[in-house]
């Protein structure tokens, strides 16, 4: 009985990265759907759960993907939904990688501490790993900011968190260097989760800022989000007993859980794999 993993992209064309992670996590065949809308997936999920019976339904899986959280959070809970019974398959969300990046990030600064009543702060946090690594920070117990271009924004996003997770984030306004300064002034932990190439803090900023204790930075393309973490550092000390997290650190933990995701997800025909199962394993796996 092979193992068939089916990926439900919202994007024009289904994600290769996806594609490949399935097949090493075990998938026999990989098939990809493109511009899947809750409108669309019906017959795609009907092919899912009608054609095999007892048992051999764990050996079929369905991934939700593409780059738009919102479109694959909708999507998600409509291919949910369609189960009933017995007739459902393990599925699982990581809409632009982003369940599976910011609970690789936030468990590895989880490892070995408690991070209840600290600070995090994570700049450019209205995206979607900026989003899922707030819900983190909070399940963990923290006081979570996030910054975007505007205030207003940022508590927007903020609002979306709040009523995912059940747990209160503050916005702020990180639009330049010093705003983002003023926004970690009295952080413990920065985590950076902006666009590639793009420098949210430098190193003046936080080199000498006594409250921060972690850092993390998931973009891996130079310029560094966080100027003096390197991409490749995995719990460095960066300066000051602060230690630091770069995205290929980071992306190690995040590839491997990806792949064990999917590997579990053949285990059985009732799995769900969405931000809360992810940060599960991955605090296990860190």
């Amino acid at each position: 009985m092979k193992k068939l993993l089916f990926l439900f992209d919202t994007d024009p064309v289904p994600s290769i990265f996806d594609t490949v992670v399935g097949y090493d996590g075990g998938a026999d065949n990989v098939s990809g759907y493109a511009a899947v809308t809750p409108d669309n997936v019906g017959a795609l999920i009907d092919g899912c759960i009608y054609t095999r019976g007892g048992k051999d339904k764990q050996n079929t899986a369905i991934f939700v993907g593409g780059g738009n959280m919102a479109k694959g959070e909708e999507l998600f809970e409509t291919v949910k939904k369609h189960f009933f019974g017995p007739f459902r398959v393990s599925v699982m969300l990581d809409s632009n990688g982003s369940n599976t990046t910011a609970a690789a990030g936030v468990a590895l600064l989880a490892k070995g501490r408690d991070l209840k009543g600290k600070k995090a702060v994570v700049l450019a946090g209205t995206g979607p790993v900026g989003m899922r690594a707030a819900g983190f920070f909070g399940m963990e117990g923290c006081d979570v900011t996030i910054t975007s271009r505007t205030k207003e924004r940022a508590e927007e996003a903020a609002k979306v968190i709040e009523k995912r997770f059940g747990i209160k984030v503050s916005g702020a306004a990180g639009s330049t260097d010093e705003e983002r300064a003023e926004a970690v002034k009295d952080a413990n932990i920065v985590y950076s989760a902006g666009a590639i190439g793009v420098q949210l803090l430098p190193k003046s900023a936080w080199v000498n800022n006594p409250n921060i204790e972690l850092l993390a930075d998931v973009n891996a393309q130079p310029p560094m989000g966080i100027e003096g973490v390197d991409a490749m550092d995995k719990g460095k000390d960066v300066g000051g007993g602060k230690l630091g997290y770069g995205a290929l650190g980071i992306g190690g933990l995040k590839l491997k859980l990806h792949r064990e995701c999917i590997t579990k997800m053949f285990e059985s025909s009732e799995g769900v794999y969405d931000a809360e199962e992810i940060y599960a394993l991955a605090k296990e796996m860190a």
